[in-house]
């Protein structure tokens, strides 16, 4: 099996609808919050704070592709 058949596989697995329905779940939107907001209070801290109107377009980009919000 070579990396294409992986990749492809993989590929086919993060389309299912079991994982579709895991990612788009009221968990997910709770773990990926948090971590969202983990993550950009840290890369505001780390940037002095100059980019945090970006920081939240960003996080608010990614919240809406995960979860039920």
């Amino acid at each position: 099996m070579g990396l294409d058949d992986i990749l492809g596989k993989a590929g086919d697995a993060l389309g299912s609808d079991g994982v579709q329905n895991a990612l788009h779940s009221e968990q997910a939107e709770q773990i990926s919050d948090n971590i969202l907001d983990k993550v950009g209070d840290a890369a505001e801290g780390l940037t002095g704070h100059k980019f945090d109107e970006q920081i939240e377009q960003g996080k608010g980009f990614l919240d809406g592709k995960i979860g039920t919000e």
